[in-house]
């Protein structure tokens, strides 16, 4: 996900994609050898086809490219959804690019479309889509920075009740609050899990509540921010999360699990986290994935739950991890996890570009097959700005439905 505004932020930005990239490019690795027990009709799975979802990538780009405001997005990463009540799907990016968008071709002669270099980069948007077509960004950034030197990224969304057992509904948007922070944290300092509570069906933001301070951990690289995908299992709603360590120059980060009771997630004494034996709210979480030397996940990462099984989302390790996703699989959140399994290289556009978050869509996806995106970014720090401007299409999201089946 970039880093910062306009020309200082975006040399941030690109900077910290790269160190993203690489993070991500990690993979995931093999649990522990404890096992949390198993759920109800768990098969081993893993990706036995896959498919372009050219019509889904295409709107986001028709959206894009539409002239027709000058304050909608126009690209961006960190690509979440969530269905709202009345048959809307709500989408979230981290750091957008609004402004105008002008037809090919570019100053350079290219069969682009382009935008200006003073088209503005906000922290993060919200785009609304009604019967598969994109209608309208909300006011941007949607989550305003909350101190100086200081921003959101939303990551996972849900509706679920106000309270437990409420029979009014809201928005829970979960937020990751990063910090300018030295070298290596060019794409910031973890510093916090938020949770957003939106109002239906105006989407106003209501209130931000802090879940998790993750301040008081000295060493950046054990921080751990939740949200990168959830999972809904009965009355419980599983959130994973992940740490840093490959800022700090670790050979992988670990993923993290944490519960909450359905209407509960902004309420932080009711979270529980897994600590390698039990779901506790006094103790620091432990990983659920990834050895700490040379196995582990990126901070973006997805997972889906089908017919009992667990099935997890992420780049592949080593320099695979820059175009191809693979999975892996459990019958418990809290692992233990089997694989990898299953990569495929989805397509990309041509130059310098690389892949990462690759995120499940539940909101659009049917008929047992997941959709999954993936982000695109130029690749190389120096002159990036300038490519995702002179080429517009690449700075956005891309689809592919996919088919799990039994692993043999």
């Amino acid at each position: 996900m970039p880093e910062d505004g306009r020309t200082r932020r975006w040399s941030g930005t690109v900077g910290g994609l790269l160190l993203a990239l690489v993070l991500v490019a990690v993979g995931v690795g093999v649990l522990t050898d404890r096992d949390s027990g198993e759920g109800a009709g768990c098969t081993p799975r893993t990706i036995g086809a896959w498919t372009a979802d050219d019509r889904l990538t295409a709107e986001f780009a028709r959206y894009g490219d539409d002239p027709a405001r000058a304050d909608d997005w126009t690209g961006g990463d960190g690509t979440h959804s969530v269905r709202l009540p009345d048959g809307r799907v709500l989408w979230l990016f981290s750091d957008t690019y609004l402004g105008a968008v002008h037809g090919p071709p570019n100053p350079f002669g290219e069969p682009y479309s382009w935008r200006d270099t003073t088209a503005p980069l906000v922290r993060n948007s919200a785009v609304l889509m009604r019967g598969g077509r994109l209608e309208s960004t909300l006011p941007a950034p949607l989550f305003p920075d909350p101190a100086p030197n200081q921003w959101r990224w939303p990551v996972a969304a849900r509706v679920e009740p106000r309270s437990p057992g409420s029979a009014e509904q809201v928005v829970r948007v979960l937020l990751w609050v990063r910090t300018t922070g030295p070298y290596p944290w060019i794409y910031g300092v973890p510093t916090a899990t938020e949770v957003a509570t939106l109002s239906l069906p105006d989407l106003r933001v209501e209130s931000v509540t802090k879940v998790l301070d993750e301040q008081r951990v000295e060493d950046p690289s054990r921080r751990v921010l939740f949200g990168t995908t959830l999972v809904e299992d009965g009355e419980w709603t599983y959130v994973f999360g992940g740490d840093d360590g490959r800022a700090a120059s670790r050979n992988a980060s670990s993923a993290y699990v944490a519960r909450v009771p359905v209407g509960g997630l902004a309420e932080p004494g009711a979270w529980e986290y897994w600590d390698g034996s039990a779901w506790t709210t006094g103790a620091r979480p432990r990983p659920v994935l990834g050895d700490g030397r040379r196995t582990g996940v990126g901070s973006a990462f997805s997972v889906v739950r089908q017919d009992g099984t667990y099935v997890l989302f992420t780049m592949a390790a080593g320099t695979k991890g820059l175009a191809a996703v693979t999975s892996y699989w459990a019958c418990s959140p809290t692992g233990p996890w089997h694989g990898p399994d299953g990569d495929f290289t989805p397509p990309l556009p041509s130059g310098q570009v690389a892949a990462y978050n690759p995120q499940t869509h539940p909101a659009v996806s049917g008929g047992g097959r997941p959709v999954l995106s993936y982000d695109v970014n130029w690749l190389e720090t120096a002159g990036a700005s300038a490519q995702l401007n002179r080429n517009v299409s690449l700075y956005r999201p891309r689809f592919v439905m996919l088919r799990l089946v039994p692993r043999r």
